[in-house]
């Protein structure tokens, strides 16, 4: 059975983002285990924690706590990313979360020319998002695909959006239902 990692980096209950990722987890095949940004531990890295996290890479000690999440990542077959569209990115939260699983010797290591390899088990992650207007750059998406392609090593990476949902006027469900859609296509 594949495992797959759903990261959550919506802060409402009521996310339409979140909404249109369970659709897309409702197609796939496997055992799905949910990581919500807002309270799975993490925290911008300070100096102290830093060096802690070095000592322990260090050691080779990567059943340390602190690793958790970036073990599941690291082990899941297919992720899946929802997140809104947000100041053209995405919730500051999902920056801090890849900060604190981007792991030297765990999801990623260096070739012996210091290039990057990914050691990560996923060979797809899908990225959802929404926007309430229109999304003209989605530089949220273009670092986790830059991120997860030249770290991880994760090579296919699909972006699923809804735009417009605040537009005054704008069909939302049908806005939703198309988005839907394209989920049953690029699954």
């Amino acid at each position: 059975m594949k495992k797959i990692l759903y990261i959550n980096a919506c802060i409402r209950p009521d996310s339409r983002t979140n909404q249109l990722a369970e659709k897309l987890l409702n197609l796939l095949d496997g055992k799905i285990t949910q990581i919500n940004t807002d309270n799975c531990g993490i925290a911008p890295l300070t100096l102290s924690a830093l060096e802690e996290r070095e000592k322990l890479i260090a050691d080779g000690n990567f059943s340390a706590p602190e690793f958790e999440n970036a073990r599941l990542f690291a082990d899941a077959d297919i992720i899946v990313i929802s997140a809104p569209y947000w100041d053209m990115s995405f919730p500051s939260a999902l920056k801090v979360y890849f900060e604190n699983i981007t792991i030297r010797g765990l999801t990623f290591g260096y070739t012996d020319e210091g290039v990057p390899k990914g050691l990560c088990n996923a060979d797809k992650l899908y990225y959802v998002t929404t926007a309430g207007g229109k999304i003209f750059h989605n530089f949220g998406f273009e670092y986790v695909d830059a991120l997860v392609k030249g770290f991880y090593g994760i090579k296919d990476t699909v972006l699923i959006s809804a735009e417009g949902l605040d537009i005054e006027g704008a069909d939302v469900k049908k806005i939703l239902e198309d988005a839907e859609k394209n989920i049953r296509i690029l699954k």
